[in-house]
């Protein structure tokens, strides 16, 4: 694949444009020879684009992104080098918005242009969707709830109430944010700032739920290790939850596979039922799915 090859793709999917966020180009999936470390984004009138690796042909692919942004009316073009430790943002037209909002499936998420990670992880539009869809009347615990995006689909979809917990307050005080600018009512709503692993009997005073979400970091240091940590969650959810309750389990390590949280139900809530694993939305292609989101919806039985 060549700069040519990148530029038709880039085109092709920024037509029928909108104001919803899109990714545009997903190299991080191996799907496109060459390109592993680029993606591009379409957030309304910004195109943004990450570059994960330092690589030969950075300045040629920002030449060519900015003439496309330029076709496309976009007001603002703004580069992400993720490979640096500091001065990550770079702004090649228009301004770095102070206050910003993307739209996913019609809703309103805060974006910040200074922070390492924006806000929102956009390949996970798909198991937001269905939680969005299976919410009504639900009562909802968001484990690892960074800024609350699960809640905001879960209220939006009509939840009974819904348990944000998360050690970063300031990742909750943008969650708060997030259900304001779309007007929903945060009086069904709580934010703690715990620590999850040493919180399990605060957790459990709050139950039973109907559906919890468990979305953790791979790795955190001091916090969170997947290897050993996931386990640990994973034996309370039996305590915590009605009959009939659902399990969103994510895991986002390339290393390892959706057999891993499988084996823990298997080994620790054997009455519950794996349904199924919520796709990624298709702007993500990726060469082996396994190295990619994994998103499993388990049922209680």
């Amino acid at each position: 694949m060549n700069l040519d090859d990148l530029e038709l793709i880039v085109k092709s999917n920024l037509k029928n444009k909108t104001s919803e966020a899109k990714r545009v180009f997903h190299g991080r999936g191996n799907f496109y020879e060459n390109f592993s470390y680029l993606t591009v984004d379409s957030f309304d009138n910004v195109l943004f684009t990450t570059f994960y690796e330092e690589n030969e042909l950075e300045k040629n692919i920002i030449e060519l992104l900015e003439n496309i942004a330029k076709n496309f009316s976009f007001e603002n073009f703004i580069i992400q080098r993720k490979y640096k430790d500091s001065d990550l943002y770079e702004l090649i037209f228009g301004e770095i918005p102070e206050s910003f909002y993307v739209i996913e499936n019609s809703l309103k998420y805060k974006i910040n242009f200074k922070n390492r990670n924006l806000g929102l992880f956009f390949d996970i539009k798909n198991a937001r969707e269905y939680i969005k869809s299976i919410s009504k009347d639900k009562t909802v615990l968001n484990l690892f709830s960074y800024t609350c995006a699960f809640s905001v689909v879960s209220i939006a979809g009509g939840a009974k109430s819904v348990i944000n917990i998360d050690m970063s307050s300031s990742s909750l005080n943008i969650g708060r944010e997030n259900h304001h600018i779309n007007s929903l009512d945060t009086k069904k709503v709580k934010f703690f700032s715990y620590d999850i692993l040493k919180s399990f009997g605060k957790i459990k005073k709050l139950s039973p739920y109907d559906i919890i979400i468990i979305d953790p970091p791979s790795f955190q240091k001091g916090s969170f290790v997947l290897s050993k940590d996931y386990e640990k969650i994973i034996k309370r959810v039996d305590e915590y939850t009605n009959s009939g309750a659902i399990i969103l389990a994510c895991l986002n390590d390339p290393f390892v596979e959706s057999e891993f949280i499988k084996e823990l139900f298997n080994k620790y809530l054997i009455n519950f039922k794996y349904i199924n694993r919520i796709p990624q939305n298709k702007e993500f292609v990726i060469n082996d799915e396994e190295k990619g989101l994994k998103s499993l919806v388990f049922i209680k039985k």
